[in-house]
C-alpha cells in the first residue's frame, strides 16, 4: 500500500501507550491496533482529529505516502 501509518512512531515519541490512546479517543484497542498495522482501508476524520489532539501532532506526522515501485 502506498500510504504508510506511522502511529507506532508517534506513540513512542510521545511516550503514550496504545491502551491509553484508545481509551482517550473512544475506540477499542483492537481497532487502534489495526490502524497501527495499516490494515484499515480508511479512517474517519473525527478519529484522525482525536489522535492528533491526544498526541499533539499533525495528520502528516501519522500518515506518509510512499509510491509503489
Amino acid at each position: 500500500m502506498a500510504i504508510v501509518v506511522n502511529l507506532d512512531l508517534m506513540l513512542v515519541r510521545r511516550k503514550v501507550k496504545s491502551k491509553d490512546l484508545a481509551s482517550a479517543i473512544g475506540i477499542t484497542e483492537a481497532n487502534l491496533s489495526q490502524l497501527k498495522q495499516g490494515k484499515v482501508k480508511g479512517v474517519r476524520f473525527d478519529t484522525l482529529s482525536a489522535i492528533c489532539r491526544e498526541l499533539d501532532c499533525q495528520p502528516g506526522d501519522l500518515l506518509e505516502y510512499r509510491p509503489e515501485p
